[in-house]
């Protein structure tokens, strides 16, 4: 698989974000707004609801040619054929994954400091997810970092960063201006009411820093 990603716009989905509306429809409209990879997460679903709601998103990130990585479940990811996986600290170790999907599939790795950053690139991470940035209420008991901690990542690894936690269009010329290779988002896309118009603004600013 070709693993030229465009990490800009990232969209991590959260039905409870969502209050309701349509899933589905609320990722294709983030897709026609500018959102460029999209993670589908769900901590609180049975396997099976799960791999329902992936292979529905993953019929929409097909029809516009849009990678889509699965959170934590790398039995979905690979049932789904999905363009690849994410892992957080406590998920499964990356090694283990890297066996099990091989080398073709994307891995995501979830750090908080250069010391988590470093082993997950030996580990044979494909990209990092660097956070939480800010407070945010979709994963509470997320370790903020700060813009220091996210520099000193940025200089330390190679691979692509994406910043994510908190991110919203007030503050993320803050984390764009750092180096990283995109921003990761949930709400401040899938809770507003034009989910489409809130991706494209955030595209917008992405657009300032990011080639």
């Amino acid at each position: 698989m070709n693993k030229n990603i465009d990490y800009k716009l990232y969209l991590v989905t959260d039905r409870e974000v969502l209050k309701g509306r349509d899933l589905k429809q609320a990722v294709e409209d983030a897709i026609l707004g500018g959102v460029t990879l999209v993670q589908i997460r769900e901590k609180n679903c049975s396997g099976k609801d799960f791999l329902k709601y992936a292979s529905e998103v993953k019929s929409v990130t097909d029809k516009y040619s849009i990678p889509l990585i699965v959170n934590d479940r790398v039995d979905i990811a690979l049932a789904i054929n999905a363009q690849g996986v994410h892992i957080g600290q406590n998920d499964m170790d990356a090694k283990a994954v890297r066996r099990i999907i091989g080398d073709d599939m994307i891995l995501g790795v979830s750090a908080s400091n250069k010391e988590e950053a470093i082993k997950a690139v030996k580990d044979g991470a494909d990209y990092l997810g660097i956070g939480a940035m800010y407070t945010t209420n979709v994963k509470k008991d997320a370790i903020n970092v700060n813009l220091n901690n996210l520099k000193e990542i940025v200089d330390n690894v190679s691979i692509p960063i994406v910043a994510i936690g908190g991110i919203n269009f007030e503050n993320s010329s803050e984390v764009l201006n750092v180096g990283i290779d995109g921003i990761a988002v949930v709400s401040s896309i899938l809770a507003h009411e034009d989910v489409k118009k809130a991706a494209n603004i955030l595209l917008n600013e992405c657009n300032k820093y990011l080639k």
